[in-house]
């Protein structure tokens, strides 16, 4: 796994996250279930990608305890998945110069 791909599963899952969470609202307005249904499990998916991914690559970027635990909180976070993209972006251009 690549932190590209981290990156593009962390993003898919933050909107996901977000998706799922409009869907609840129109549940609770108007009784309809089928966004929950369908979002749920697509979101589930990508919620263990996401940390399945983090985890596998932690030592290969060289995470310490404290950023793996930042990162993973990223996951359960409305918005959380758009931080941490922007976070490790922003690292990225840091090591680059």
């Amino acid at each position: 796994m690549t932190l590209k791909t981290f990156r593009y599963v962390a993003l898919a899952e933050a909107t996901s996250f977000l998706a799922l969470l409009i869907a609840a609202v129109i549940k609770r307005t108007d009784g309809s279930e089928v966004g929950v249904q369908i979002l749920g499990p697509i979101h589930g998916l990508l919620f263990i990608s996401y940390v399945v991914i983090a985890l596998m690559i932690r030592a290969e970027q060289g995470w310490s305890a404290k950023v793996t635990f930042w990162i993973l909180v990223g996951a359960v976070l409305p918005f959380g998945g758009y931080v941490v993209d922007w976070w490790l972006l922003r690292e990225q251009r840091r090591a680059a110069a």
